[in-house]
């Protein structure tokens, strides 16, 4: 639960990351494109990295990202600090990233709401958490830690789930919305993810943006997903980051945009990778929907997001701890 020391730095926290990722495009930094983006320095608004990617003190990935820090905005995305988990966090772990933030500045840093270790051992992939109070205590415990820890704060991306727990008793949104408000954290607001999740799970996508802490919006991630079926024969849909976006989910990021207005917005690809000039291509589709709802009036000053209308009862009411 978030302690009134931790309420009371926060202001402090935020200050660090207080340079707001623009409300641009971006794309993923892969090595693949190194020398693609050195030699056409492409017009995007930032770019992403995954923080363990570099977590050493030199190399070829640390050359060429200093070349490109000088010119453009840096989001951090983490994918080990397993913030769902029910151990403690890795300290040697959240060493190694206060290192890489104080290295480069970045205007933004988030992590997931997922676990990856268990027990001292690494699993390479990102699993769900039930969502229920002693989830709520435990994640909210990490992540006050990793912003003390960072001095800054941090934005929690919403997970794509393909089963759900027996031993939830809070909705996705609800238990999101209730860790936004405990820590002062951000929202990293993944709307492929929710699209996976609500058409594996049956539910609503645009009712469940609705009800989650939208004034807590830093950033917004787009990816491509694949289709298969669950054991009962039933569509499945799956996170795989390996193809384009889909036309629903650009559906759904222009009626999230439209509410918001322009917010960072980063294209993710980490598997299948294209040539950079179609990724970049990918990402100016994005600009040009920013574009419009910055045109449409609805957008806000960069870095900033209006609030919206008041969240349903039961998402908005405090949970007990």
């Amino acid at each position: 639960m978030a302690t009134a020391a931790t309420a009371s730095n926060l202001t402090a926290v935020q200050r660090r990351g207080a340079a707001a990722l623009p409300a641009r495009a971006g794309v993923g930094l892969k090595p693949e494109h190194f020398r693609a983006i050195i030699e056409t320095r492409p017009e995007l608004g930032f770019f992403e990295i995954h923080a363990e990617n570099y977590m050493v003190p030199g190399g070829p990935f640390h050359h060429y990202l200093r070349r490109l820090r000088a010119d453009y905005a840096l989001s951090v995305h983490g994918v080990g600090l397993s913030i769902g988990g029910e151990g403690p966090l890795d300290e040697r772990h959240l060493d190694r990233l206060a290192l890489l933030l104080d290295r480069y500045q970045p205007e933004s840093f988030s992590e997931h709401l997922a676990w990856s270790s268990h027990g001292g051992h690494y699993l390479a992939d990102l699993l769900p958490a039930p969502f229920n109070r002693v989830t709520l205590q435990r994640v909210c415990h990490h992540i006050d830690r990793v912003q003390e820890r960072l001095k800054r704060r941090m934005l929690l991306e919403n997970p794509a789930t393909y089963l759900e727990f027996s031993s939830s008793t809070l909705d996705e949104a609800q238990f999101i919305g209730e860790v936004v408000r405990r820590t002062g954290c951000g929202l990293l607001l993944d709307v492929n993810n929710v699209y996976v999740s609500c058409t594996n799970h049956g539910r609503d996508p645009s009712t469940y943006i609705q009800n989650l802490p939208l004034d807590a919006v830093g950033e917004i991630h787009l990816a491509g997903f694949a289709r298969d079926v669950d054991s009962r024969g039933e569509p499945l849909l799956i996170d795989s980051h390996g193809s384009p976006v889909a036309d629903a989910v650009w559906a759904l990021y222009d009626a999230t945009i439209a509410r918001l207005g322009p917010v960072p917005t980063l294209l993710e690809r980490d598997n299948d990778l294209p040539r950079f000039s179609v990724l970049h291509a990918e990402a100016q589709l994005a600009q040009a929907r920013l574009d419009r709802a910055s045109r449409a009036g609805s957008g806000s000053p960069a870095g900033e997001v209006h609030p919206v209308s008041a969240r349903p009862a039961s998402a908005a009411t405090e949970i007990a701890a």
